[in-house]
């Protein structure tokens, strides 16, 4: 029989990543996101959330068939991309919105609204549910799963496995966001955008080295 308190975890947290999802379509810049390369799968915010998604789907499978071990195994699996993943995305994020809100935040398209002023335009703040679902949700949902359901990774997993997930989602999100912002000629994060090539690649470096060590602290406190 499927534990009640972890079914509800998960189901609760399918039902909440997705409300996020759908509601990006609500955002002010949701019209003009869509026009671009790559859309909202531009952002390591979506693909995070897709992620951290995935997982606790295959939780929820793993609740009703606790037997299937190839879906358990799927689960292992998904968990240490998206765990540290979500992480760091609510590191970065929060951490910037509350200090330098400019390098994480959009601002309104020029020309998007005439005016005749010169002041530079406000900031386009996330709705605070839609924020949560997105930015903090994920994070919280895969940190519970993991403390009160898995157990802990290996020695030969976290030495090995984890570096090696770390350098290809680390090398992926660097060739695609470079792709799509060839074409788009901006990034999907002001501090990108803001930032020559070499900066940018210290930055990528920076965040895939902050998710290895997340990951190995978090699997280091694990009870």
């Amino acid at each position: 029989m499927p534990r009640p308190a972890a079914l509800f975890l998960h189901g609760a947290a399918v039902g909440v990543m997705a409300y996020g999802f759908l509601s990006l379509k609500k955002l002010p810049m949701d019209a003009w996101i869509r026009t671009q390369k790559g859309g909202h799968f531009q952002f390591l915010t979506i693909q995070g959330l897709a992620s951290a998604w995935l997982t606790m789907a295959l939780s929820l499978g793993c609740d009703i068939l606790p037997s299937f071990t190839a879906l358990r195994t799927a689960k292992r699996a998904s968990l240490m991309i998206s765990l540290p993943l979500a992480f760091v995305i609510s590191a970065v994020y929060w951490s910037l919105l509350l200090l330098f809100p400019s390098l994480i935040l959009q601002r309104p398209l020029l020309g998007s609204e005439p005016s005749s002023s010169l002041a530079v335009p406000e900031l386009i703040w996330i709705p605070l549910k839609i924020d949560l679902s997105l930015h903090l949700a994920p994070l919280v949902a895969l940190l519970a799963d993991f403390t009160f359901f898995e157990k802990k990774y290996t020695r030969k997993q976290v030495q090995i496995g984890a570096p090696l997930v770390v350098l290809v989602c680390g090398t992926w999100y660097t060739c695609w966001v470079e792709y799509c912002a060839s074409y788009n000629n901006t990034f999907p994060y002001p501090f990108l955008t803001e930032n020559p090539f070499n900066i940018r690649i210290g930055i990528y470096t920076f965040v895939s080295f902050l998710a290895w060590g997340c990951f190995c602290l978090i699997n280091a406190l694990h009870p």
